[in-house]
């Protein structure tokens, strides 16, 4: 358990004012009473952060642990560490410091190395909640940067303000884990800072005399994210004023309609269930090629991940509910990880893996 601790006298400001309110909006993002794992840098975003967290602790009664990684990419990484965790130890607060035993090779490997560092320290220490300093600011870039790998919507609706820890390897992708009988909640990763943008953090910093430790390789333009926000995010700016912000929020309409989507989606696909419902492995061709192509997608895309299908491209799937409404007959096709679907002119049954194709099931072979 973390043990509760107190930081100095508090402090309060337009920034915990307004921090204080959004989580009295949200109180599912940071339960009162909670114990949170704070995951610090030392950059401006972390620790601005930390330092509401603490202050507001009075009003909240949480309890709080910092983690910081790290990965071993720079020279000066181990002394700002050190100088770090003194900071904490003079704040009160408990202070766990992990090294990478070898340098991860590139952004998508440290960031998996951070956030399985953070899921086994958090379940070590019993605490429901890692919390980190994502803002609006990064929010937008995370936007950007997958709209121009060609993303689906999901990736556009970047950085949800919760969601399960074990999801954040694919960012993506939301994975979102439903308890079974008395299986625990999982660990959630919560980003309490989106309604501020970076310049509101820094103010925060400047203002209430945070330290801050920079990280060199913010600076280093090999990494896309760094790119980004040094070449194209000020052209951006400087031709629309406050676009980061707008983009931001943005991301968090389309978060908002997908959900709305997402409610839509289920309620349709129970219509094609064989019996009210019914979520077996059986789903009725007739209704489904009624439907427009986009949402014939749509439900296809959730029922097979209602099943445990894995993922498939865009393409893949359009080109399989173009065929179930053109193919009057019976054909299948192979899915992911060994999965099969079949269909008649009536139904279509997707099949385990460990069941043969050449095992006939419900239908007749294919000629």
């Amino acid at each position: 358990m973390i043990l509760p601790s107190e930081a100095s006298p508090p402090r309060w400001s337009p920034h915990h004012q307004r921090l204080h309110r959004h989580l009295l909006r949200h109180p599912e993002l940071l339960p009162a009473g909670a114990s949170l794992l704070l995951a610090v840098s030392g950059g401006q975003d972390s620790m601005a952060l930390t330092v509401l967290l603490a202050d507001l602790r009075r009003l909240h009664h949480w309890r709080l642990a910092l983690w910081h990684g790290n990965h071993g990419w720079r020279a000066e990484a181990a002394q700002q560490a050190g100088e770090l965790q003194a900071w904490a130890h003079s704040q009160k607060l408990p202070f766990l410091l992990e090294q990478a035993e070898e340098p991860p090779a590139g952004e998508a490997a440290a960031r998996r190395w951070r956030y399985d560092c953070l899921q086994r320290q958090a379940a070590a220490l019993d605490v429901p909640h890692v919390v980190t300093g994502h803002t609006a600011s990064d929010r937008a870039e995370t936007l950007l940067l997958n709209l121009a790998r060609g993303s689906h919507r999901r990736g556009l609706a970047s950085l949800r303000p919760t969601r399960s820890l074990s999801g954040e390897a694919r960012p993506e992708q939301e994975q979102e884990s439903h308890g079974e009988g008395n299986r625990r909640d999982p660990i959630r990763l919560v980003r309490p800072l989106l309604p501020f943008s970076r310049e509101d953090t820094g103010r925060l910093c400047r203002e209430l005399e945070v330290p801050i430790w920079e990280d060199s390789t913010n600076r280093d333009s090999r990494f896309g994210r760094n790119r980004l926000r040094a070449e194209v995010v000020p052209v951006l700016e400087a031709l629309h004023p406050g676009a980061v912000r707008r983009i931001g929020a943005l991301a968090g309409r389309l978060e908002e309609e997908l959900d709305g989507q997402d409610e839509l989606v289920a309620l349709a696909l129970r219509g094609l269930f064989p019996a009210p419902g019914d979520t077996t492995l059986v789903l009725g061709r007739e209704g489904l090629g009624r439907l427009s192509l986009g949402n014939r997608r749509l439900l296809l895309e959730r029922w097979l991940a209602l099943h445990g299908v894995p993922s498939q491209p865009s393409r893949a799937l359009e080109d399989l509910a173009s065929r179930l409404a053109g193919q009057r007959g019976s054909g299948g096709r192979n899915l992911p990880d060994g999965w099969r679907l079949r269909w008649d002119q009536s139904t279509l049954v997707l099949q385990f893996p460990a069941i043969s194709d050449t095992g006939h099931g419900p239908f007749p072979p294919r000629e």
